[in-house]
């Protein structure tokens, strides 16, 4: 793929998935008791679209370094496997959830209700994105890929998602911030992946512009 292609379509992906997740996120806070099943039923959606296009982001993502770094080809690769295995296990959660709500004859809470995916979306998916941040910050401050903010910052919200890793020890109440499945665990860390997505893509977008180098940096130990 051109590399210049593969900037503008990494960027837009990028912005796609990082405006979906910015979208989902308020709509667990509306209400303080079980949410109706509609409010559920539409940010469930709105997050399988989000990953969706967080699935087409990693696969660019990847082509971007291949054809802009191919020397720091198998850290692209690293950061679209990690990519891809977060989304895979939480569209998996996404349907725990929904088919709980779905079949319930009462409006359900499915962050307290739906227990297989406390560590789904807490510490496996801390785990996963940290090492997906780590790729992405690595490949980009080493290759000169995008500015060096960008990979600094993704190396930043790496460390910050691992510190949530062991939260699956301190219980499972959702208005606690670093229970398995509080709040600070799953909303606050995804509200700030949502954002740095967000800069990430404007900035793959603009980069399109810029001169494209004759030849890839060499691999530095």
């Amino acid at each position: 793929m051109n590399e210049t292609i593969a900037r503008r379509l990494t960027g837009y992906t990028g912005v796609a998935a990082a405006i979906a997740f910015i979208v989902e996120v308020p709509l667990y806070f509306l209400y303080s008791g079980p949410p109706p099943d509609a409010n559920v039923l539409s940010r469930l959606l709105i997050g399988t679209i989000a990953l969706a296009f967080l699935i087409a982001f990693v696969v660019l993502f990847r082509e971007l370094v291949r054809a802009a770094a191919p020397a720091y080809e198998w850290v692209g690769t690293a950061a679209f496997a990690a990519g891809l295995v977060y989304a895979t296990i939480t569209l998996v959660s996404s349907s725990l959830e929904a088919g709980a709500v779905i079949a319930a004859a009462h409006p359900i809470d499915p962050t307290i209700t739906v227990n297989g995916t406390y560590i789904l979306y807490g510490t496996i998916g801390r785990l996963l994105l940290a090492f997906f941040l780590t790729a992405v910050g690595y490949v980009i401050t080493r290759a000169n890929l995008l500015p060096r903010w960008t990979g600094r910052t993704a190396y930043i919200l790496a460390g910050a998602n691992l510190l949530f890793v062991p939260s699956l020890f301190f219980g499972n109440t959702p208005s606690h911030f670093y229970a398995a499945n509080g709040w600070g665990t799953t909303a606050l860390m995804g509200a700030l992946f949502s954002y740095w997505m967000l800069a990430l893509g404007i900035s793959a977008h603009r980069s399109a512009t810029r001169h494209t180098p004759t030849a890839a940096p060499a691999l530095q130990p």
